[in-house]
């Protein structure tokens, strides 16, 4: 029975001015993404592809208007996730960073949220959450509850890198930086899925140490192998001597540069390997001509990880997250939350290396 209804809405409309689209088959999806000024890797048809292979219980609804040319006006891909522990809920997007709705206009904005109410409702399901970065401003308030408590961090960028670092704290940044530099650090590009294996053997090192799941190495290999080629995604390494110490997961779109995933061997601390990454991906994005370097969003919370990336001169916004139904959380939400990740870390730092995986593939089946 659900399998017969996403056909059936996939293949038909929602309303009467409101479709739901197939970006794998429209032709026009990704050249709409690339000319909207919200468009992200994470609204192409590729993450609709990685998503697919990984998460099965996850289902793509990809809500757009069409103008009289039926070319796509603005649109509001969401997605079905199905799970036991967190409950059912609609998310746009699953797994997105930096996400908005692709819509500039305020009235298109309010179609496309009734639209998205009606599709909850013939799917059964009554939570929504919408991700939004640059366009906040045309969610109606009164519909959804705004969560800020997410921050963005990001680097505008310059042709000339120099300029860049003299906005760099001098001691926890510039002159790391240097101490990088003598340290005989190499730069590696990963080419190989044995470079992205090296690489994802540090990140669930580094996860674990922060007791958080790793990501699952199935979705970390699908992101690169869909992405790489066009070089939209880029695996960066360092190397000290015959040892990679550290890596960067970078994704490069339009004008943007963005650190999706990180990881660094702690020993190695004494030569900065995190700061050389980070500075020759700033530099080399610089030179690229790319105009913002994105540091991912950060829990406000996270004092220690919001003044690492404020001391690289980032500016900081909101990244709010919109909730349907607009009503207050529950007043023992927040201390149920605090032990539920209290609980989480303490699982991860404390599960042996060879159940990290497991662990993380069983998170992630949840998440969205």
């Amino acid at each position: 029975m659900a399998a017969n209804l996403s056909r059936e809405l996939v293949e038909g409309a929602l309303g009467n001015c409101v479709s739901i689209i197939d970006p794998l088959r429209n032709h026009r999806w990704d050249r709409f993404v690339q000319q909207h000024p919200y468009g992200w890797i994470t609204h192409l048809s590729g993450w609709k592809r990685v998503l697919d292979k990984n998460f099965p219980h996850m289902t793509g609804y990809y809500l757009v208007l069409k103008d009289a040319a039926g070319g796509i006006r603005a649109a509001l891909p969401v997605y079905a996730v199905e799970s036991w522990l967190m409950g059912r809920r609609l998310v746009s997007i699953p797994f997105a960073t930096l996400c908005d709705p692709l819509v500039t206009d305020t009235a298109d904005m309010e179609l496309l949220s009734e639209a998205v109410l009606r599709l909850a409702g013939v799917l059964g399901i009554s939570r929504i959450e919408i991700r939004t970065a640059a366009a906040s401003h045309l969610l109606n308030r009164d519909l959804f509850r705004a969560d800020c408590v997410n921050k963005h961090h990001f680097l505008p960028l310059c042709e000339n890198p120099e300029l860049v670092r003299e906005r760099f704290h001098r001691s926890c940044v510039r002159q790391r930086i240097a101490r990088a530099e003598r340290a005989e650090l190499r730069l590696i590009r990963g080419k190989r899925e044995s470079d992205l294996r090296e690489f994802y053997l540090l990140h669930c090192v580094t996860r674990k140490r922060k007791g958080l799941p790793p990501h699952p190495y199935l979705l970390v290999k699908t992101l690169w192998q869909t992405f790489a080629l066009q070089g939209v995604v880029e695996l960066l390494l360092c190397r000290r001597g015959r040892e990679t110490v550290a890596g960067l997961l970078l994704f490069k779109y339009k004008n943007r540069v963005s650190i999706e995933y990180s990881a660094v061997n702690a020993l190695h601390n004494d030569s900065s390997p995190v700061h050389f990454l980070f500075w020759n991906a700033i530099r080399e994005a610089c030179l690229a001509g790319y105009r913002v370097l994105d540091f991912g969003k950060t829990s406000e919370h996270n004092k220690s990880l919001m003044e690492f990336k404020s001391h690289w001169g980032a500016e900081v916004t909101d990244l709010p997250h919109f909730l349907y139904p607009n009503t207050p959380p529950p007043p023992s939400l927040a201390g149920d939350q605090s032990i539920a990740k209290k609980l989480l870390q303490f699982v991860c730092t404390k599960a042996p290396d060879t159940a990290l995986s497991y662990l993380g593939e069983f998170c992630y089946r949840h998440l969205g």
